[in-house]
């Protein structure tokens, strides 16, 4: 996948094109991410230990990766995500747009 956990994404598609988020959780097998404060659902909770009121909560649900692009760490701008091999042997992903490494 072209993100990770705490990467900075913006939102291409969908109810929430336009916003801004960094990435909660990646879940490589289904190609999904959870950004946070995109795509809130509602969510019926009964009385539990941890919350004895229930009720109806407020959270994220994960997006398709295909929907989010990475932020470019030197413009600040949405940019596609390319590898590169180093030197050294190591792969790092790359901004296309500045050719700036991300990782």
């Amino acid at each position: 996948m072209h993100v990770k956990k705490d990467d900075t994404v913006f939102v291409i598609t969908g109810k929430d094109k336009g916003k801004k988020g960094r990435v909660i959780a990646a879940y490589p097998r289904q190609n999904r991410v959870l950004v946070e404060g995109v795509n809130m659902v509602k969510k019926h909770a009964k009385p539990s230990q941890q919350n004895p009121q229930g009720g109806i909560l407020n959270q994220e649900a994960a997006i398709h990766v295909s929907n989010v692009m990475l932020i470019d760490p030197k413009s600040g701008k949405p940019t596609r995500v390319g590898y590169k091999v180093l030197d050294n042997g190591t792969k790092v992903r790359i901004a296309k747009k500045s050719g700036e490494v991300i990782d």
